[in-house]
């Protein structure tokens, strides 16, 4: 314990430097679908947990996202698990600084087959929002990016097959309404940042289109230690929409690139448990496909997180 404790703040300290990530409308990390889930038919695992998670996110733009998020389970009798994620989001960036709580996140898990040799979960939730997107600075709405909620209720279900070695899950998330956005390049005409911002895609009144989400990990599991490293692809099986400077609704940006289409992460994480009932994860991932247009601002580069999980 004593050669693994600095190790451990070494390997944290690099990990929220340089680390690289993925992004997602947040259903990859939700009931079935979350990452690095436990296993192990030996010893009966606590039912209910709570998980405080730190998390910080490049984009591919100036904007820095950082989210403190807790994340708690609760057993509903032997095959029932509810889940509720609760986040705080801070944004900074060359356009503004915003910060504010972030979309909730409900989701029921059932286990719908288990054995010796492997388990089936089955979810269904949602998220929640808690704004309209809508933020603005200096009387200038601003872009996707810099804000906290998505701003749509939406509809999430998946389904994971799970054993000692392997993970693989699979996920749709629905929205169902647009938001309230207001996010033109026009808006900004004649702003000293007006060539900045015109980097940005434009989002008002957007309405996102359908995710469904694969992912595919490989789980190393030791007595206290556990690693795992897998692929996350997500795709956006309908095109995103939006109303642009000049007031028609489009799918398309101004190089005809489509509001659909596939982003792929590799994700790694790795875990330590202190006992039965506590322990700590890292997770860190890069993706290495990015959607041409992505008005919802969902663009990581490199995200990585640190959690501490406690089950009683």
């Amino acid at each position: 314990m004593k050669l693994f404790l600095p190790s451990l703040f070494f390997i944290l300290n690099i990990t929220l430097s340089y680390s690289q990530g993925c992004s997602d409308a947040g259903f990859c990390t939700m009931g079935a679908m979350k990452p690095d889930q436990p296993y192990n038919k030996k010893i009966q695992l606590k039912l209910r947990s709570m998980e405080v998670s730190f998390y910080r996110g490049t984009t591919t733009l100036t904007p820095i996202v950082y989210v403190a998020t807790a994340d708690m389970n609760f057993s509903l009798g032997p095959k029932y698990t509810f889940q509720l994620k609760v986040p705080f989001q801070f944004v900074e960036g060359q356009l503004a600084k915003t910060s504010s709580l972030g979309d909730l996140s409900v989701c029921v898990t059932r286990n719908i087959y288990t054995s010796d040799r492997f388990d089936v979960n089955l979810s269904l939730g949602g998220k929640i929002p808690t704004n309209s997107s809508d933020k603005s600075t200096r009387g200038l709405p601003l872009p996707m990016y810099y804000q906290t909620s998505l701003g749509t209720y939406d509809v999430i279900a998946g389904v994971s097959v799970i054993n000692r070695k392997w993970l693989f899950a699979t996920g749709i998330q629905i929205p169902l309404n647009q938001n309230n956005n207001q996010f033109v390049w026009s808006a900004w005409d004649g702003d000293v940042e007006q060539a900045y911002v015109d980097r940005y895609t434009q989002s008002k009144n957007l309405n996102r289109g359908i995710d469904v989400m694969l992912r595919a990990e490989r789980n190393f599991r030791l007595s206290r230690f556990n690693f795992s490293v897998g692929l996350l692809p997500i795709y956006r099986i309908t095109s995103d929409e939006i109303t642009n400077s000049i007031g028609n609704r489009t799918s398309k940006d101004v190089k005809g690139n489509e509001g659909n289409g596939l982003a792929l992460s590799v994700i790694g994480t790795g875990g330590y448990n202190f006992n039965v009932r506590s322990g700590i994860k890292l997770l860190i991932g890069h993706k290495v496909v990015q959607r041409e247009f992505s008005p919802d601002g969902l663009t990581r580069e490199f995200v990585s997180s640190v959690t501490y999980m406690y089950r009683f």
